[in-house]
């Protein structure tokens, strides 16, 4: 039999399941908005419930198994799993985007090896400059959005540059025969593709506290901080979305451009024969 001081230590470890279990509920309750857009899914014929249903059933379940996980990570004291977590974010990050830019040759490599880049780049000078202390419960989520930015940029950046030179592959053979560089005759559509893909972050800039208030300046507000705490942290934020976004976006080009051409200079064709 257990005696009183063991079952008093199963009570309270079990403790955190029942806490947790009681704050689904208003998360559970927010379902009612989805059931309301399942219903007018069904009754405008737009055939979207089940991807509906799925895709927040999905999202349940991921957030519910990071919830665990990162508050397994935050009870470490060991840097080792903030690296192992960071390194997990930009695997998934770098498949996705190779994803988007799928005629792209090695894409998922191409795209993870810029999302590692520019987001380590940025996280060192945060953590360098001491904005940030190099401890889970802060560089986890920092990396979290920097990481899923670059995704969406990188991938934009890779996609386009290929369609726009697949669209002037005449242009660039011209260029080519003239005795050009596969450097010099990509550089508008390699500026092109990296204004479209960033133009999203810059607008969100210029327009964050007019229009919306960003997930970490309001989970701030809403957690207790004072508005001016939270614009501080947001600030920071946007910065370091801007500075990761940009890095990883121009390095996914410098890695990905050599593939669509051949060692001669020519232009690999069989790059731009499928969509």
């Amino acid at each position: 039999m257990l005696d009183f001081n063991s079952h008093f230590h199963l009570s309270m470890d079990w403790d955190w399941l029942f806490e947790f279990l009681k704050g689904m509920v208003k998360p559970v309750a927010a379902l009612t908005v989805v059931l309301l857009a399942v219903l007018l899914s069904f009754m405008q014929n737009l055939g979207l419930e089940k991807e509906m249903i799925y895709s927040i059933f999905r999202a349940f379940l991921q957030l519910s198994i990071i919830g665990f996980v990162l508050q397994f990570i935050f009870n470490q004291d060991n840097s080792g799993w903030i690296v192992l977590a960071y390194l997990f974010m930009v695997s998934v990050a770098g498949y996705t985007a190779g994803q988007r830019a799928k005629h792209v040759p090695r894409g998922k490599y191409v795209a993870g090896v810029s999302i590692l880049a520019g987001t380590t780049l940025t996280m060192f000078v945060l953590v360098v400059l001491n904005v940030f202390p190099f401890t889970p419960r802060y560089i986890i989520p920092v990396a979290g959005m920097m990481v899923g930015n670059a995704m969406t940029v990188t991938g934009v950046t890779m996609k386009r540059l290929r369609d726009d030179i697949k669209l002037q592959m005449s242009l660039v053979e011209t260029a080519l025969a003239l005795g050009a560089t596969p450097r010099q005759t990509t550089l508008e559509q390699v500026k092109r593709a990296l204004v479209i893909s960033l133009s999203p972050v810059l607008d969100n800039a210029k327009t964050v506290g007019l229009i919306s208030l960003p997930g970490a300046m309001t989970g701030l507000i809403m957690g207790g901080a004072s508005p001016l705490e939270a614009i501080q942290l947001q600030i920071v934020v946007m910065n370091m979305l801007i500075g990761a976004s940009t890095v990883s976006s121009i390095m996914s080009t410098y890695l990905c451009w050599p593939a669509f051409f051949t060692k001669a200079y020519q232009l690999e064709t069989k790059v731009f024969s499928s969509d």
